[in-house]
């Protein structure tokens, strides 16, 4: 039997507006939008009066279950996206990450496995994390085969999964044959790895210490070379996670020239400051050292700004979580 679902008198958010309506859901199709609908024989009447009616959040950027320096993130697929639909989330696009000469089929397969018991609809994105003819073949058959229309490629985290230069253009012209999407994690590598090894010479560490070894400069270095690599090839490129005004910048300036650039923000970077590093409570500050780092309020406002003047068009919570213990 199919289900019949009438919301009455809700708030209906589309792109354009907010107006008061019925909202009509016949199985998973929203069948009407309209005034006063006459509640179908066996519907299930829903007084929405107040509340907001909107579709179901996409997040384009989470990591459930990640494997990460040891451990694992505490949310599995399960129980993450669980708490997505309690949000209103109803899709989200996790991130398959290879290790260094691990064929990109072999770990797709196995995050497709863990992604099996997911309470939403999920898809994926791809990292190239190192580069030979294999992975330019499963790049392929990714595309082809699975769907899939988006490679992530982190310009940070040397001797680990840092793409060099000669990967990114690889990986970029590989992407623009297929009509795939190249993604960046805009840090630059060479400069943290430098940064963080002369704070620990000189015994500056603790979650103070991690926004001085990533500050704004090295993620528009990166951002702005991403930029200047994805120009000369003429493929349209996703920077993840903008965190500072220099690269909001230089995605409004490679925007206005007419280049094909696409920058995301994240809740976290919206909201919180640089402040929390400072928390006399070492746990509270712990809790906040993601990368690229939290920042000063006036970063805060340019991201404001720019999903605002259109050049920041997604936002994401890149949900990763560790437990304390």
């Amino acid at each position: 039997m199919t289900n019949l679902i009438l919301l009455r008198g809700g708030i209906v958010v589309n792109a354009d507006r907010g107006f008061k309506s019925d909202v009509l859901c016949v199985g998973n199709t929203i069948a009407s939008v309209a005034k006063s609908i006459e509640p179908p024989t066996g519907s299930t009447v829903i007084d929405a009066s107040g509340q907001y009616v909107i579709p179901g959040g996409i997040d384009p950027h989470t990591h459930m279950q990640l494997p990460f320096m040891g451990t694992v993130a505490i949310d599995d697929f399960f129980s993450g996206t669980a708490a997505a639909l309690a949000g209103g989330t109803t899709t989200i696009i996790d991130f398959v990450i290879p290790n260094p000469q691990e064929p990109l089929l072999d770990a797709y397969r196995k995050w497709r496995g863990w992604a099996e018991k997911a309470a939403c609809d999920y898809s994926f994105h791809v990292a190239v994390t190192w580069w030979d003819e294999s992975v330019h073949r499963d790049m392929g058959i990714l595309v082809r085969d699975e769907g899939i229309n988006s490679f992530k490629h982190f310009m940070a985290y040397k001797n680990a999964i840092m793409c060099d230069d000669e990967t990114l253009v690889r990986s970029f012209r590989r992407a623009l044959e297929l009509g795939a999407m190249p993604t960046v994690h805009a840090e630059n590598g060479e400069l943290v790895l430098m940064l963080q090894q002369e704070m620990t010479a000189r015994g500056t560490t603790g979650p103070q210490a991690h926004p001085m070894s990533r500050p704004p400069t090295v993620e528009a270095e990166a951002t702005q070379r991403a930029i200047a690599i994805a120009d000369v090839l003429n493929v349209p490129i996703y920077i993840v996670h903008v965190s500072c005004a220099e690269s909001a910048d230089a995605i409004a300036r490679a925007r206005l020239r007419g280049q094909c650039v696409f920058g995301e923000a994240l809740a976290v970077h919206l909201t919180v400051d640089d402040s929390a590093y400072r928390n006399p409570d070492f746990r509270v500050a712990a809790a906040h050292v993601m990368s690229p780092p939290l920042r000063e309020k006036t970063h805060q406002e340019a991201l404001w700004r720019g999903l605002q003047a259109g050049y920041l068009q997604t936002t994401a919570t890149d949900h990763c979580t560790f437990c304390a213990e």
